[in-house]
């Protein structure tokens, strides 16, 4: 059970401390705990119950209403008043909640109404990174379990994997080849696949080898499949003080491939990148640069 204090609500909900204090004072909307010092604290249901009131009220309705619904008509309402493409807040706090309330419809729900209105690419930047950079909020004040996480991760990597699978075929010898994979015991492939949607979207040919690859196998891929480039992402793995001779072993076993790394691990700034090794900061980055090499085969080899 997540222990919070009004400070950690107004941060995951958007909503100032102040008002929180007024909408609890007046209408009763949270129930919080007083600590032996007397310092309210806040639990799971609370912050539930707050994502939904704030969505509401962002769609315009009266907290004086808002605040005597019933959890189900809170629920309801939420997903009736889904209409704004272009309200990203409101969008990640209706996720928030169907994600800590385990319901996989609503997320469902939600998830394709964001697609459908905004596109998938901007679907995934604007609604679906920051509900997970809020996921890794509550992992650490921990308020998110491992079922609830699992939920929401392969629900995503379900819709990506159908949305690359929709792109029609590309064929190798007429575009740029790419080989993208995890280290060896890396399973987080959210990342991945997205780079694997943008590229074939592009007009690239991907060969994706997914999780966990060890990386001595990379030297026969790049001799058989002879790609332009590689592209790892490292989250979890390898280990921080092991990512330095990582990537150098990678560009001793493709020394002529280029290598494109992201993720928390490859942004290390004592990090000295082998010739032809390329990181990557942002994910937008990585569209920028999709988008170029899909236009200008030439830039590859001058970046």
């Amino acid at each position: 059970m997540g222990q919070f204090s009004i400070s950690d609500l107004e941060q995951l909900s958007g909503i100032k401390a102040h008002t929180i204090r007024m909408w609890e004072q007046r209408y009763g909307i949270l129930q919080p705990v007083r600590t032996a010092t007397n310092i309210r604290t806040y639990c799971d249901e609370d912050l539930r119950r707050l994502l939904n009131v704030a969505t509401l009220c962002s769609r315009g309705y009266r907290i004086s209403r808002v605040a005597q619904l019933k959890p189900e008509e809170l629920s309801q309402a939420v997903i009736s008043s889904y209409d704004d493409a272009h309200d990203y807040c409101q969008q990640v706090n209706s996720l928030l909640a169907a994600m800590l309330e385990m319901d996989e419809r609503r997320l469902c729900n939600l998830l394709d109404t964001a697609v459908k209105q905004l596109g998938f690419e901007e679907a995934i930047l604007q609604v679906v990174y920051p509900f997970l950079q809020r996921i890794g909020v509550l992992w650490h004040a921990g308020s998110v379990n491992p079922a609830q996480e699992h939920l929401v991760t392969n629900m995503l990597r379900q819709k990506m994997i159908v949305a690359i699978d929709s792109l029609p075929p590309v064929q190798p010898a007429q575009a740029r080849r790419w080989v993208l994979f995890l280290p060896e015991g890396e399973m987080h492939e959210l990342a991945l696949l997205f780079m694997n949607y943008a590229l074939r979207f592009r007009g690239q040919h991907v060969l994706y080898l997914g999780q966990n690859l060890p990386v001595k196998e990379l030297k026969s891929v790049c001799e058989t499949y002879k790609p332009h480039a590689l592209c790892t992402v490292m989250t979890a793995l390898p280990e921080r003080d092991q990512v330095q001779g990582y990537v150098e072993q990678i560009h001793t076993l493709c020394p002529e491939v280029m290598l494109y790394i992201y993720g928390p691990l490859a942004q290390q700034e004592n990090l000295r990148l082998p010739p032809n090794t390329v990181r990557v900061r942002l994910m937008t980055d990585f569209l920028t640069l999709a988008g170029r090499l899909c236009t200008c085969p030439q830039e590859l080899v001058a970046s």
